[in-house]
């Protein structure tokens, strides 16, 4: 069974920093794009980054300059380090990737996959 397990949230001061780590697992043949998005409670999720196979990596307007993806694709797994975390930051992030895995011996296919969500919670 494929799956996508976060760790790393918690509780942090303002301008504090936390990572976050997401590790894929199961019958993977490639992994595409992997990101992280968040969601405060009574909204919608939302994007924070992205980062394809090759290294580009995309990132919300409230990312830019304070939050930088990464990952590593020998241990399919993607980060997200978080700095300068400020009070709006507290949410609950979830990681999520475009996985191609194994179904049986001779198919594959590809899906889309989340993660169960970390809190991140910035306060004093």
């Amino acid at each position: 069974q494929v799956q996508l397990v976060e760790s790393g949230g918690g509780l942090v001061q303002p301008g504090g920093s936390l990572r976050l780590s997401c590790a894929a697992s199961g019958r993977i043949v490639s992994i595409n794009a992997m990101g992280w998005y968040r969601q405060e409670p009574e909204k919608q999720r939302e994007l924070v980054a992205t980062i394809t196979s090759g290294g580009d990596t995309n990132y919300a307007d409230s990312a830019k300059g304070r939050f930088t993806v990464s990952r590593d694709n020998a241990k399919n797994t993607v980060y997200l380090q978080m700095n300068s975390l400020k009070p709006e930051d507290t949410a609950v992030y979830y990681c999520n990737a475009d996985m191609v895995s194994w179904i049986s011996p001779w198919s594959r296919r590809e899906r889309n996959y989340w993660g169960q969500g970390t809190q991140v919670t910035v306060s004093s």
